[in-house]
């Protein structure tokens, strides 16, 4: 059965750097909002303390996660093991955005490997810690990263990027602010 941990144990955060695939879920206040639940890969997630992980988010289509977090901060992280015994780990806690030449971003850009396409680093204060049993989890074999991330950003270059990032995400799906908006 699961269990509630005060704080992320040594085996939780050998599990965690385990993942290859992790899942963030936030939502905004209006009960006519869209809940947003995006996958994330790469060399991303760094658990900073007992207490607090953060994640490099990288350019895409949209920008919920981010319009979420500054309007209201709630989020939560799914781990899966998809090889290995079942189990599901959920860190829960309030988000901050830190955006791409901000102070806060440039004070934790060193625990991160230099993406191009990062926009923002996600640092998440936990509330709660949790796992359970993942029974229903299927078993998934890694194969590798894919590289169109890399691609796509290559062939754009930074300023095509960046103008790419003003366009598409300064606007959440439900009208809320986005990049820039502080």
């Amino acid at each position: 059965m699961g269990k509630v941990f005060e704080k992320i144990e040594p085996r939780l955060q050998e599990f965690i750097q385990q993942q290859k695939l992790f899942f963030v879920s936030t939502a905004p206040l209006s009960p006519d909002g869209l809940v947003n639940v995006s996958p994330k890969g790469w060399d991303s997630l760094r658990i900073l303390d007992d207490h607090t992980v953060a994640y490099i988010d990288l350019t895409g289509s949209g920008i919920e996660t981010v319009a979420h977090l500054k309007e209201n901060g709630r989020i939560t992280l799914l781990f899966c093991a998809f090889e290995g015994p079942p189990k599901l780990v959920r860190l829960q806690g309030n988000g901050t955005v830190l955006e791409k030449g901000t102070a806060g971003y440039q004070a934790l850009q060193h625990h991160f490997p230099d993406y191009l396409s990062a926009r923002a680093i996600i640092k998440i204060d936990l509330s709660r810690i949790s796992d359970s049993c993942g029974y229903t989890v299927p078993f998934f074999e890694y194969v590798g990263e894919r590289d169109t991330m890399s691609k796509w950003v290559d062939h754009r270059g930074a300023e095509a990027l960046q103008a790419y990032q003003k366009e598409k995400n300064a606007l959440s799906l439900d009208g809320l602010k986005g990049l820039g908006s502080d």
